[in-house]
């Protein structure tokens, strides 16, 4: 952004630069051309003058070495035109020319001068003086005898100091342009960098302000004290904002935890209570005990998720090392009785990978849920495979089972809160444990992924960072 706001700044002050530059640059080429003029066409009435008092005396020897002298002092080639009769309409003839001079009668521009002059008109300027014009100023003064045009004096000049001068002071004017820009550009980095800082305050607190309210932490406020009145007042907003989303999670997080603590003692006691009822009641009532006892064995597993992932969402320990390969031993020790008791092989593959980061007892949590699934729908004879390996800078886990696995359109919505696929509807469970490893795992921005490998079953891979000496 800092640099599309300089190209705009650079661009209108280039705008302004090139409107100032281009007409004062016409402007001293005008005035260039001006000064040349005058003081061409100061020479040529003179020599017009001059030659008007020789067609009356008839000296044209004169003439011609004022004209050599002239050529010779100035580099001015000058030559004085004479129609030789009284008509009006007769061609002029060349009378006398400085020695060296390049006006001929055959020349365009000179016989233009000649046309003009004829009819009486004094020159004018022209057009424009450019630098990379290379052609002479060419001036036609009419010779006036009693009102009546006898003959014309031509001057014609070299205009390479004139246009050299032009170049320089355009050469000038471009420099001096290009230095209005950079200075304009110097001027305008504190500017960009007052109007950009809110908002690079608040690029940093929105990228911070998921991960602090996924791990139950704080969101430090903007406080932006600088920058564009407008901009200081969305920082405001923003803070506004952040802290009541912070105060609701951190109340909804308070609620499932004090809730699952205040409805574990009368669902123990309602248990403990049907218990008791164990052959007090009618026989075909026993089905119905059974089922109740079931139903609150069920309750008591989800107020066990939930306070897991209240806990793991309201913790705001920062991650702690972790030694992987003792981890994952020890919990595949814990899990191979199940796995023996469902007549399933519980295997280990991949290598050492050291010591990871994660929340405390986050690896141990993850694994637990995932081999409690795996183990819950692999077929029996099966096995549950787990790997470990190190990827460069991660530690890449996965659990593979053999079970019935799921769609492929159910893979997103698998890591969902409360969610079960249709086809496990009857299985024992609440739906917290897959979301409750993502939660886990996201906290040292990790990703949770699932796929259906070839050969059937599920597949869930999750990364840790790794601890690198």
């Amino acid at each position: 952004m800092r640099t599309r706001l300089l190209g705009t700044f650079v661009t209108v002050v280039a705008i302004l630069v090139l409107a100032l530059g281009i007409p004062l640059a016409l402007t001293v080429a005008g005035t260039e051309r001006s000064a040349l003029f005058s003081d061409r066409l100061a020479d040529t009435s003179r020599y017009a003058s001059l030659a008007q008092r020789i067609e009356q005396d008839g000296q044209v020897g004169g003439l011609k070495s004022q004209l050599d002298s002239y050529q010779s002092v100035y580099g001015i080639s000058v030559a004085v035109f004479d129609r030789g009769d009284r008509n009006p309409n007769s061609e002029f003839t060349e009378l006398t020319a400085s020695d060296g001079s390049t006006i001929s009668v055959a020349d365009p521009v000179v016989h233009e001068g000649l046309v003009d002059a004829r009819s009486g008109k004094r020159p004018d300027e022209g057009p424009l003086l450019l630098p990379w014009d290379t052609g002479p100023m060419v001036l036609a003064e009419p010779v006036l005898v009693n009102g009546e045009v006898r003959g014309v004096v031509v001057t014609s000049s070299p205009t390479g100091p004139t246009r050299t001068g032009i170049a320089l002071w355009w050469v000038a004017i471009i420099v001096g342009g290009l230095l209005a820009v950079g200075v304009a550009v110097l001027a305008s980095l504190p500017l960009v960098r007052w109007m950009l800082r809110p908002i690079h305050k608040l690029d940093g607190a929105t990228a911070a302000l998921l991960p602090a309210v996924v791990n139950g932490r704080r969101v430090d406020p903007v406080g932006a004290d600088s920058g564009p009145p407008e901009l200081r007042r969305l920082t405001n907003s923003f803070d506004q904002m952040a802290a009541n989303v912070s105060d609701v999670l951190a109340a909804q997080r308070a609620f499932v935890a004090d809730a699952s603590h205040q409805l574990r003692n009368p669902l123990t006691a309602l248990r403990l209570r049907l218990s008791n009822l164990e052959g007090q009641v009618l026989p075909e009532a026993e089905t119905h005990q059974v089922a109740a006892l079931e139903e609150a064995d069920r309750l008591n597993r989800i107020l066990d998720e939930l306070l897991a992932m209240a806990r793991a969402e309201s913790s705001s320990v920062d991650p702690v090392p972790v030694r992987v390969d003792e981890v994952v031993s020890a919990r595949l020790r814990a899990w191979q009785a199940v796995a023996t008791a469902r007549d399933v092989a519980l295997v280990l593959d991949g290598e050492p990978v050291g010591t990871a980061l994660a929340p405390p007892r986050a690896l141990e949590t993850t694994l637990d849920a995932l081999l409690d699934n795996a183990l819950k729908f692999t077929e029996e004879g099966s096995m549950v495979r787990v790997d470990v390996r190190a990827d460069g800078k991660r530690a890449r886990f996965s659990v593979r089972d053999h079970g019935p696995g799921l769609q492929p359109e159910e893979l997103e919505r698998a890591t969902d809160r409360f969610w079960r696929s249709q086809a496990h509807q009857n299985m024992r469970g609440s739906g917290l444990g897959l979301a409750i490893v993502r939660l886990l795992v996201e906290r040292v921005e990790g990703t949770v992924v699932l796929d259906l490998p070839e050969g059937g079953g599920l597949r869930v891979r999750f990364d840790l960072p790794l601890l690198l000496d």
